[in-house]
């Protein structure tokens, strides 16, 4: 994922997590910030220490990321986006991780579902 696309920031973070909307199921908790005018999305990942090793924590960024950079087409551009993972997400390969992503932004109502369906 490129850098424009992150949020890196503490100040967006807290911003989002101040300010956003939360949606979450068993694997994640997906904190949605407006940003009115945006070119492109941007999303800040997060994975607790309780979550394993270096090497577990990084292998699930990657998934997400991975996860993140084939829906990009359907999600909508308008907005921040902080995902945390939760401890149910170990072990999980990436269809169920994608699975898992896909279900917590339909709750948020920020993907096509019209352009997921031509994704897949």
């Amino acid at each position: 994922m490129k850098k424009e696309y992150r949020v890196k920031s503490e100040k967006d973070f807290q911003d989002a997590f101040q300010n956003g909307t939360s949606y979450a199921n068993r694997q994640l908790v997906l904190y949605v910030y407006p940003k009115i005018g945006q070119v492109h999305f941007r999303v800040g990942l997060s994975v607790g220490k309780k979550m394993g090793n270096a090497v577990q924590r990084n292998k699930i960024k990657r998934l997400l990321r991975h996860a993140i950079h084939e829906l990009s087409p359907a999600i909508n551009n308008e907005y921040d986006y902080l995902i945390i993972a939760r401890k149910d997400i170990v072990n999980r390969n990436f269809y169920e991780i994608k699975k898992s992503l896909v279900h917590v932004m339909k709750i948020a109502s920020i993907i096509d579902i019209k352009k997921l369906e031509e994704l897949q």
